[in-house]
């Protein structure tokens, strides 16, 4: 399993005014740290942990986290070696990603998942799934795609069981696939006034969340010639997976789910997040 941890968490940094619903730490380390390792959970445990968690549930024992080359903070938490830290019955490696000299920022999801490739040549001809870092994915999730019999899928979700609000829906990508469930292409952060017209034909808006079961030799060539974005500048991962299905018809099955997705994305996720740890994980028994 590859977690995506090396952005720079650009929007979670974007000012909010002044809150006063949220501790004044937790909202340092939203100016500090990569979201995942916000401490929303009970006694400052990271919001990462929950998502290892549901992973350990649903099986994983491989997990490699694709990090910034400064990032000290989760390395601190969850071993500092390169390969083989051991969490919970779980090995846990890094891959690092960089920013290049002439930039600001990373190149993207795609450019990060290359990056964990690169370290893990050990999975040449072998699935895997690619996750955010700031999703908090189910037990469920990861259980259908690691038991699913294709060679590449995704999580289709319904629209109407994610929480969010339709502004915020424009922020994900937005899934066209044909009547047997492969799919055409991913639409990356459609115009809100664009999403009624990328209804499925049951009248349904289909979702990404950005976590796929990729078989390593597949999308590799896809990554590596992923375009760079002519506006955001980012080399996109739901890209590289649209140029593979285009290239190779019904090779990525969508795989539908109705529930929702805890998202931490900007400060005022926090709060959110932090009621629905409280309420839906009370304890984490490993």
């Amino acid at each position: 399993m590859v977690i995506l941890a090396g952005g720079i968490s650009s929007r979670m940094k974007l000012s909010e005014g002044k809150r006063t619903d949220i501790p004044s730490d937790l909202l340092q380390q939203a100016e500090e740290r990569t979201k995942g390792m916000i401490g929303v959970g009970a006694e400052g445990r990271p919001f990462l942990d929950y998502l290892l968690y549901n992973a350990r549930q649903a099986g994983v024992t491989d997990v490699t986290f694709v990090i910034g080359e400064h990032d000290s903070v989760l390395r601190n938490y969850y071993g500092t070696n390169d390969r083989g830290n051991k969490f919970h019955g779980m090995e846990i490696s890094y891959a690092i990603q960089r920013i290049p000299a002439v930039r600001n920022k990373p190149l993207g999801t795609a450019d990060a998942l290359v990056q964990a490739l690169l370290v893990r040549t050990d999975w040449k001809g072998e699935r895997f799934v690619v996750c955010n870092s700031d999703n908090l994915y189910s037990v469920q999730a990861l259980n259908v795609l690691y038991n699913s019999a294709e060679q590449a899928a995704l999580i289709d979700y319904d629209r109407a069981g994610l929480e969010f609000e339709e502004q915020r829906i424009s922020q994900f990508g937005i899934i066209r696939h044909d009547q047997e469930q492969y799919i055409l292409e991913i639409v990356e952060k459609p115009p809100a006034g664009e999403l009624q017209n990328l209804r499925d034909r049951d009248g349904t808006i289909r979702v990404s969340m950005n976590i796929f079961l990729l078989q390593y030799d597949m999308i590799m060539p896809f990554l590596l010639n992923c375009p760079e974005h002519p506006v955001r500048g980012e080399k996109e991962l739901v890209v590289a997976v649209s140029a593979m299905a285009k290239a190779h018809p019904r090779s990525v099955k969508a795989i539908p789910l109705h529930e929702h997705v805890p998202d931490l994305t900007y400060k005022h996720d926090i709060v959110r997040v932090r009621e629905y740890l409280s309420k839906h994980y009370s304890a984490l028994q490993w």
